[in-house]
């Protein structure tokens, strides 16, 4: 059986489940952060603007007939939530482009170092999803295409493959 936490512990523990919430209204997201061009970040929660050592948090809007630059967000791993339009996301799988297509409440998964896109194809109709990483700031590396080098990448996938292999022995 664990013993109970010490008092300088149990305080705190305690400090921290009483420490002053953050609230960010919509009208004060900031929009000092990254860019990149066809689109627009504005973040929500971050270490700077909220204090937060963990995540990034904010929304992201494509206009429409509009397609971002190719990015990649560095070691973050990048949740995102559609709230409004269809933006399609594009990767390269190997060496052909893949396009994921959303919809209103669908999410998106997009893993450390993947360079990749949003495109929103409607003509007439603004795309808005909310972007939460798991870094406190939101990293974005603007790159000139799809399928320039990411050295990080293929390390994040060598050791993905070998932890694989660990696995398998």
């Amino acid at each position: 059986m664990p013993s109970p936490p010490s008092e300088p512990d149990r305080a705190a523990g305690t400090a921290a489940w009483h420490a002053r919430l953050h609230h960010t209204s919509r009208d004060r997201l900031s929009g000092d952060t990254a860019q990149t061009p066809g689109m627009r970040r504005y973040e929500g929660i971050s270490g700077k603007l909220t204090g937060s050592r963990k995540i990034w948090m904010g929304t992201t809007y494509v206009e429409p007939s509009m397609s971002s630059g190719d990015h990649h967000h560095g070691e973050a791993e990048t949740g995102i939530y559609v709230v409004s339009g269809h933006p399609v996301f594009v990767f390269l799988e190997g060496d052909e482009e893949r396009r994921v297509e959303t919809a209103p409440g669908d999410y998106i998964y997009v893993p450390p170092w993947v360079p990749h896109r949003e495109e929103n194809p409607s003509p007439d109709e603004e795309a808005v999803v909310v972007v939460a990483r798991s870094t406190q700031e939101g990293i974005v590396v603007n790159l000139p295409s799809l399928r320039a080098n990411v050295p990080e990448l293929d390390a994040y996938l060598a050791e993905l493959a070998a932890a694989a292999e660990d696995g398998d022995a």
